[in-house]
């Protein structure tokens, strides 16, 4: 399994990557890619990461869990692989960006113009059974993630934190408010977002406003 996660990562992480539950996890992992199918690819595991430096990070979506079907997850919270269908969750970020920002809906679900543009892209849980969802929580992840969110909390300033349904605000609760931006809405799967909550939030066009405000280039969705 080769696994790598960019440097300006790797050197804040590593206290955690040395703590005992990590190598369980770690363990945990080699067994499972050898005899599953695990999502996403061992290679696109630190994906988030790795396509969105510490130092580049200006915005942070939290997700759960990877997408558990055949082709689906890239490593990206939200995001599938070009060519994948977009799953309905995608499809309601897609309309809310539209009714905020006027941009149309894009052919492609993949994501990773916005992490290379500074959108950090994370699940709570970074690998799932194919077919299983949340098989691969309570085994750590969630403990790696708190540290991760933690880091760009306490480490940067003017971030803004998209927590969208309530395991994401849960999971925010150790972001200071005092020196970032945080946005909640109902999550936009379609058991939530069609009982309101989700639409009409514009969270896309608060988030560019804030960044504009502090002197920082807006995304562009």
């Amino acid at each position: 399994m080769n696994v790598s996660i960019a440097e300006s990562w790797k050197t804040r992480l590593q206290p955690e990557f040395d703590k005992p539950y990590f190598n369980e996890l770690a363990e945990f992992l080699r067994v499972e890619y050898s005899t599953q199918r695990i999502y996403p690819p061992g290679r696109l595991m630190f994906n988030a990461f790795n396509a969105c430096s510490f130092d580049d990070t200006r915005v942070v979506i939290l997700g759960q869990d990877p997408y558990h079907g055949e082709g689906q997850a890239n490593g990206l919270a939200f995001s599938v692989t070009d060519g994948i269908t977009k799953p309905p969750s995608l499809i309601n970020i897609f309309k809310e960006i539209q009714d905020d920002l006027g941009k149309p809906i894009p052919k492609s679900g993949n994501l990773e113009r916005w992490a290379h543009q500074g959108v950090m892209l994370l699940n709570a849980t970074l690998t799932v059974r194919a077919g299983q969802a949340g098989s691969h929580q309570g085994k750590g992840w969630e403990t790696f993630t708190d540290a991760v969110i933690r880091l760009i909390s306490d480490q940067k300033e003017h971030i803004v934190f998209m927590l969208w349904g309530a395991y994401a605000q849960k999971k925010g609760a150790v972001i200071d408010g005092n020196k970032h931006l945080i946005l909640k809405a109902k999550h936009p799967s379609p058991m939530a977002a069609n009982y309101g909550g989700w639409f009409g939030t514009k969270h896309f066009s608060q988030a560019n406003e804030y960044l504009e405000k502090q002197g920082l280039t807006p995304i562009d969705w």
